[in-house]
């Protein structure tokens, strides 16, 4: 199936594959890529706890769009990449400067993976085979999907799931919800499988994970207020923007995603997507001193707006 008309529906212009090949070669050709350290070391962080109850929630910013949200005494993966290049090859590829700032074996048990599409940062093969290798989780995933993750290991539990349906884990319902992107895996299979975020209802209140997306009109995170209210927590990616003639469809840049907190009425957002390997022109740490220039600019506290550490773990209120 193919899922571009779902593009059209939210007014996402471009070729199939994200941009068509002309505008690719354009903004490689083109230069004004910034240097990114070939390694950044990793602070010493204390590690997550085994598992969090109640209404309590912690969240561990593991790297690019990998979180270990911790609630209701259930532990929740978000596109964990671990590997060490984001590409099908292993010598060829971009490349992380920073670790994970926990491995699959540090990981307390993992009960839920959601992957939000097939992209190479999002859906780590290699990552995953050592998560699948240290735990048992559920693996949620829009329309498509399911087709990378069998090899993984037989008897996998996969759910797949259209936009806005919805699947429940003990007293937590996910709902893959839409969102401004789109799917190529390999070079005939662009936007074959879907791609989406997450809603996820939870006793302590909603978490939201928007995955990789556009901005668009904002209508994707109104949707999400007006049907779920308003997020407890909003996992927001901030990174890989630059040029915005060509990536603004597909990726929000900082004063995007303070306006997406803004649209879904958020009480706490999370920097996402960022500081981990350079997948566009803008420097390692641009991302960070825009989104602090888009806080001052639309008058939400810092506060509000966390951008962590990578390995560090933080108690939302």
């Amino acid at each position: 199936m193919d899922y571009v008309r779902r593009r059209r529906r939210y007014r996402i212009k471009g070729h199939r594959s994200g941009g068509g090949f002309l505008a690719l070669m354009k903004w490689q050709l083109g230069g004004g890529r910034a240097r990114w350290p070939k390694r950044v070391d990793n602070a010493e962080h204390a590690p997550p706890p085994i598992h969090v109850y109640g209404n309590a929630l912690k969240v561990t910013w593991v790297g690019h769009s990998t979180v270990l949200l911790q609630t209701s005494g259930i532990n929740i993966l978000t596109d964990p990449f671990l590997a060490m290049r984001a590409s099908p090859f292993t010598l060829a590829g971009p490349r992380r400067v920073r670790k994970p700032g926990l491995t699959a074996a540090d990981m307390p048990p993992i009960d839920v993976v959601l992957i939000s599409h097939n992209h190479y940062d999002h859906l780590d093969i290699i990552g995953l085979k050592s998560l699948v290798r240290h735990h048992s989780p559920i693996f949620l995933t829009p329309l498509g999907n399911k087709k990378f993750l069998r090899g993984l290991q037989s008897g996998l539990d996969i759910v797949e799931l259209d936009w806005r349906q919805s699947h429940a884990i003990g007293a937590m319902k996910f709902t893959v919800m839409p969102a401004l992107h789109w799917s190529k895996r390999s070079l005939e299979d662009a936007n074959r499988a879907l791609w989406g975020a997450f809603a996820i209802e939870t006793p302590g209140g909603l978490i939201y994970f928007a995955g990789d997306t556009g901005y668009g009109d904002g209508r994707t995170f109104r949707e999400v207020r007006e049907r779920f209210g308003a997020p407890r927590l909003s996992l927001l990616p901030i990174g890989a923007y630059e040029p915005r003639w060509f990536m603004k469809p597909m990726h929000m840049n900082p004063e995007d995603a303070v306006m997406a907190h803004l649209d879904l009425e958020s009480r706490t957002s999370l920097a996402i997507h960022h500081g981990t390997i350079q997948l566009t022109n803008e420097a390692i740490d641009q991302p960070l001193k825009d989104l602090a220039a888009a806080l001052e600019k639309l008058e939400v506290l810092p506060d509000d707006f966390l951008a962590p550490d990578i390995g560090e773990c933080l108690s939302i209120l």
